[in-house]
């Protein structure tokens, strides 16, 4: 599967497509389920709760932030692969951020629940054909391919993983 092109995606996702050099998404989605957040584990459930300045998510936040775009994302991608020409709203991730309560959520169990909402979409891109692949819709008012979608769920994981790295390495 060839990488996407710009065209298959908004130019605000290059932050994440940019992020996945590799140019067999499978192979990467099959190798990374919860292994950018593997890290976490060491991480104390007081720690996860705290919200670290200039942040303004705890890590149990960004982690269900990741889980809920991955939700939305792969929502996307079997829409278009379907077939599906409809076009779909954006979402505010900090709206959904504060709508849940995650403090009573050990950090484990997010981020396992994250993992096994990866393996799920490694799953159902696997199977696709590459006419699926190549499909469009239009979300959030921009054009974007399922291909491209894949690449943004790799690269959005790893964007955040980068940031809670650095953001634990200073607390």
């Amino acid at each position: 599967m060839a990488r996407p092109l710009s065209d298959e995606y908004a130019s605000y996702y290059e932050k994440y497509v940019s992020l996945v050099p590799e140019s067999d998404i499978l192979k990467v989605m099959r190798a990374a389920p919860g292994t950018e957040l593997g890290f976490l584990a060491g991480v104390g459930e007081s720690e996860a709760s705290v919200c670290h300045p200039p942040y303004t998510w705890t890590v149990k936040q960004v982690v269900g932030h990741l889980t809920d775009s991955e939700r939305v994302f792969g929502y996307r991608a079997l829409r278009f692969a379907r077939g599906d020409a409809t076009p779909l709203p954006g979402f505010d991730e900090n709206a959904y951020a504060s709508a849940i309560q995650l403090d009573d959520i050990p950090l484990k169990a997010l981020v396992a629940e994250f993992a096994d909402l990866r393996r799920s979409h490694v799953a159902f891109f696997e199977h696709l054909s590459d006419q699926s692949w190549r499909r469009r819709g239009t979300a959030n008012n921009a054009a974007v391919s399922v291909r491209a979608l894949a690449y943004i769920l790799i690269g959005h994981e790893r964007h955040h993983g980068s940031i809670l790295r650095k953001r634990l390495e200073r607390a």
